[in-house]
């Protein structure tokens, strides 16, 4: 394995615990700068909604530069955000440090996996990707723990202190490892790729992404509220119990990406209805501990096993535009997150107590079954290629742009 993969591994280690972390930590840092929950709340939906711009935007502005100048670059950006956020004396100053960190996010796995594609044989490109995500994947498996407990025995800002360090890791060795030639062309066509946004099939995917990926975020996002205030756990368990839910993640991604590749749309119906009624028990049964830790492990298995269908559908409409459809797809699963987020806030402020996210995140799961079904009828109405031929044709092109 090329020692770059590491270090683009690295980095997405480190942006995924910034990204994670937080939900963990909600409590302490609520009450150190004296705001209400759902203030607190912000702290998520400005970094989700940062990387919407991040993940258009900048990848968008960059283009024309260098990938590894980039990498360098956006890992920078990611370095002075958690460093403001760990030196931050006001919950304004830790919002900015958020929006900051953010907006490497997007661009950075973009941008990274094209690069990792680069580093390796054509038949090997696939396995190279998974190499960089897994850094992702290991954030919320072992990471998001890990720094939710160390921000709990040292103080929050402990945690954001050891992710700046590796973020400072990360970008020595990416600028060590990563070779400035990756043998993929460095141009780039916006206006071509843009023009794949006509698609209404896009958006309708985009929309999906968004609602399905919300439903699990409004639960999840004020999860540690939920565990000490409704299932009884210590504020110390919260660290172990996130353990779970990361390996249901972990699981749930692999799983998932197996069947899409058999059937990507009865995938996804079947996944979100699935999702939809863990949510539903869920908050149903909240009160009761070994419940909530079966609906723990069951929402982040169904919540990304959505994730590589969620993905492959957006790709399959966009066969010309991979990067920006990649990019409008990890600006979609942020969205979501910050409608999660936010409308998880609106239903606690409103007094609706601390199982209120969970009903409010089945809601939103609903819709993306009813997005999704929608944009299934038109296809079958107008479509004459078949499914697996438009993921085939897409798949192939997105391998022969890099």
């Amino acid at each position: 394995m090329p020692l770059g993969l590491l270090a683009l591994a690295i980095g997405g280690f480190g942006i995924g615990l910034t990204e994670f972390v937080i939900m963990g930590l909600l409590p302490e840092v609520s009450a150190d700068f004296a705001v209400t929950e759902a203030t607190a709340g912000w702290l998520i939906t400005g970094y989700a909604l940062s990387v919407v711009v991040g993940a258009l935007v900048v990848t968008a502005a960059v283009t024309r530069f260098p990938r590894k100048t980039v990498l360098l670059a956006l890992m920078c950006l990611f370095i002075a955000g958690n460093l403001i956020s760990a030196l931050s004396d006001s919950y304004d100053t830790m919002l900015l440090g958020r929006v900051v960190a953010a907006l490497c996010h997007g661009a950075f796995f973009g941008i990274g996996a094209v690069v990792a594609a680069g580093l390796v044989e054509p038949a090997k490109k696939a396995g190279a990707i998974a190499t960089m995500f897994a850094g992702l994947t290991a954030a919320n498996v072992l990471g998001v723990p890990f720094g939710t407990f160390l921000g709990q025995s040292y103080g929050w800002r402990s945690a954001f202190w050891a992710i700046t360090v590796i973020g400072i890791v990360a970008l020595l060795g990416i600028a060590a490892l990563v070779p400035r030639e990756t043998g993929i062309g460095e141009e780039s066509d916006l206006r071509r790729e843009l023009r794949a946004f006509r698609s209404p099939q896009v958006w309708l995917s985009i929309a999906t992404t968004v609602l399905g990926f919300g439903g699990m975020f409004g639960a999840f996002t004020y999860i540690a509220f939920t565990l000490t205030d409704v299932s009884g756990f210590a504020s110390s368990s919260v660290p172990w119990l996130l353990v779970l839910f990361g390996g249901g993640l972990f699981v749930g991604n692999y799983l998932g990406g197996k069947a899409a590749d058999r059937d990507l749309t009865a995938t996804l119906l079947t996944l979100l209805g699935a999702l939809t009624v863990v949510l539903v028990f869920f908050a149903l049964t909240a009160e009761s501990r070994p419940a909530t830790i079966a609906s723990l492990v069951l929402m982040g298995a169904f919540g990304f096993a959505t994730v590589p269908g969620l993905q492959m559908r957006v790709m399959s409409f966009a066969p010309d535009a991979p990067t920006m459809a990649s990019g409008a797809n990890i600006a979609a699963f942020n969205l979501g997150n910050a409608l999660g987020a936010w409308l998880g806030g609106v239903t606690i402020s409103a007094g609706l107590g601390y199982t209120s996210p969970i009903w409010a995140g089945a809601g939103i799961t609903v819709l993306a079954l009813v997005v999704l079904l929608f944009a299934t009828t038109l296809l079958r109405r107008a479509a004459p290629v078949s499914e697996s031929d438009r993921v085939s044709a897409a798949t192939n092109a997105a391998g022969s742009s890099t």
